[in-house]
């Protein structure tokens, strides 16, 4: 509803505009602490118009005329700042289309298919919490293409033939195995161990390289090896985002475009283009706007991840409308020279999400090394935590139900504290702050949606409709507002590729329902306000469950 009312407002500010003689491109329309939609334009004017900010604000708010029943109530104008307030028709209408849509309320109408791409992570080990912002990242960004209207199709891009993984497949031939071990954490345990082999014996790396050569030419019997070694760690990595509420749709495994001769097409084509050249036996890709040129190809004839990457990239343009990466910040440069290379091949490019790092207290974090902590790990305490939690708060229930409860609560915790950061802001992990139960994260959102069931419980039912305009109180007023910003929120979080914006919202819905529940009261209202109120409950409850959805949390009815 609240993007009708911002349409609405530019068609009347367009029309006032044009009765007072003025002209622009962009209304500068912003929500405000002031009002609830608010136009700067008239400081854009003054220098071209040579006047008064002040009197252009005035004179264009004396040209605007609003309807009857518009979503527009009034219109004021504070200093240079021409102010718009929501009608009773909005709010009413507000609450007549959440009990219309129900569940499907805040659906876009977003069109085309979308690809993105998150994780992706080396199958050299378990997540760490580094690798899951990435994952929390990407399904929170997919969930809200999704509500906004896009086919979505995630996809996991399994690196099954670099040198991390040959290491691996090498290791799995000369460390023992510990079958014991969910199989990420058993591969990292030999992948560590081969790698401290590889530091005091710097002649075995000349095994690596005969396997590299080997697995590139097709070797069957390297093949095999390899694909043990990435099997073994995708299986455990799949198991951990399954934990996360995290799914994909596709694994795509790199070796597929050597295989398949995408790669060598791709080489040929810019080779017979004159867009790479071979230097020093290197097959290379001038690069006039980095400091360093682009190697496609070695000089034994072997090919490299970002080589792999462009016969990727080429696959999923010709297989969508937008192509949407998930990517740390490590691959700023080299994600820029594959769109380089991408754009002057004509190929559409990837909309690109960088996030920063997570670092620990003490460190970066690092698999080669094996300082990290593992998300398994990460999970199995904070779900401890949750388990301790909610114990506390519900002494007299049975242990299944506690356990039962704690697993979402856990869950909730650590995906709302990932996402509720802008992606390009550093974080370093606080355990603390992430298992803090009493701060306005994913816990209090979740209880916000459970007090709702349990208000809605002990009534004698959700009415089928409800009168509206009797919500007159503040704070009913407050929620009614903050319900219809639902579709606003998730259409720029999807514009923006900003996930965190969602994540913000469903922390203010939360604190404006229970700030309603608090100012009005509702098993004890009046007869002309109950069954409004109830109904004002049940709206929230939807919206609440919504948005938890879309953030990939559960929503408990009971906590």
């Amino acid at each position: 509803m609240f993007i009708k009312f911002k349409h609405a407002v530019e068609s009347t500010l367009k029309s006032a505009l044009d009765t007072a003689g003025y002209s622009t491109d962009n209304l500068y329309i912003e929500e405000s602490a002031h009002s609830d939609l608010a136009s700067s334009l008239s400081f854009r004017l003054a220098s071209e118009y040579k006047q008064s900010p002040m009197i252009i604000a005035d004179t264009i708010a004396s040209k605007i005329t609003i309807p009857e029943n518009s979503l527009i109530d009034r219109v004021e104008v504070a200093g240079a700042y021409i102010n718009f307030f929501v009608s009773e028709t909005f709010l009413n209408n507000t609450i007549y289309e959440i009990f219309k849509k129900q569940g499907s309320y805040g659906a876009g109408h977003g069109k085309g298919k979308v690809i993105i791409e998150h994780t992706s992570a080396n199958p050299n080990g378990p997540l760490h919490v580094g690798h899951i912002r990435n994952s929390v990242i990407g399904d929170t960004l997919a969930r809200i293409l999704k509500k906004v209207g896009y086919e979505v199709e995630v996809q996991y891009y399994a690196n099954d033939m670099g040198r991390q993984i040959a290491i691996v497949a090498w290791a799995l031939d000369r460390f023992e195995f510990n079958q014991q071990k969910k199989t990420d954490h058993a591969i990292a345990d030999v992948y560590i161990q081969a790698n401290q082999e590889l530091r005091d014996n710097p002649d075995l790396s000349l095994q690596i390289d005969n396997m590299m050569q080997k697995i590139e030419l097709g070797d069957e019997e390297m093949v095999k090896r390899f694909d043990r070694a990435t099997n073994l760690a995708i299986a455990g990595i799949t198991s951990t985002l399954k934990r996360m509420n995290i799914h994909h749709d596709r694994f795509v495994y790199e070796s597929r475009f050597v295989k398949g001769g995408d790669v060598a097409d791709f080489l040929r084509e810019l080779e017979e283009s004159g867009l790479a050249e071979t230097i020093d036996g290197a097959l290379t890709v001038p690069m006039p706007e980095f400091d360093k040129d682009l190697v496609i190809r070695r000089s034994n004839n072997t090919s490299l991840y970002v080589t792999r990457d462009l016969a990727y990239h080429r696959w999923k343009a010709e297989r969508c409308d937008r192509v949407i990466d998930v990517l740390g910040a490590d691959h700023k440069l080299i994600s820029s020279q594959l769109c380089y290379v991408l754009r002057v091949c004509g190929i559409k490019e990837p909309e690109i999400v960088i996030f920063e790092f997570v670092s620990l207290p003490e460190g970066s974090m690092s698999t080669r090394a094996g300082k990290f902590i593992s998300a398994d790990d990460l999970l199995d305490q904070v779900n401890t935590q949750a388990l301790a939690e909610v114990t506390k708060r519900r002494p007299k229930t049975d242990e299944d139900f506690r356990k039962r409860i704690s697993l979402p609560v856990g869950i909730g915790a650590v995906r709302y504290d990932i996402v509720k950061i802008s992606p390009e802001k550093a974080t370093t992990f606080d355990w603390e702050s992430a298992l803090d139960f009493d701060k306005l994260g994913a816990p209090f959102i979740q209880y916000s949606h459970a007090r709702a069931c349990s208000i809605l419980k002990k009534t004698s039912g959700v009415p089928d409709s409800i009168d509206p305009s009797v919500l007159t109180g503040e704070a009913e007023i407050a929620l009614v507002k903050e319900l219809a910003r639902f579709s606003h929120v998730t259409n720029a979080a999807a514009s923006n590729l900003k996930p965190h914006i969602v994540a913000i919202y469903a922390r203010k819905l939360a604190e404006s329902f229970n700030q309603f529940y608090r100012m009005s009261p509702v098993l004890s209202a009046p007869d002309d306000l109950l069954e409004a109120r109830i109904g004002l409950v049940e709206c929230a409850r939807i919206v609440l469950a919504s948005v938890l959805d879309v953030l990939g949390i559960d929503a408990p009815e009971s906590m």
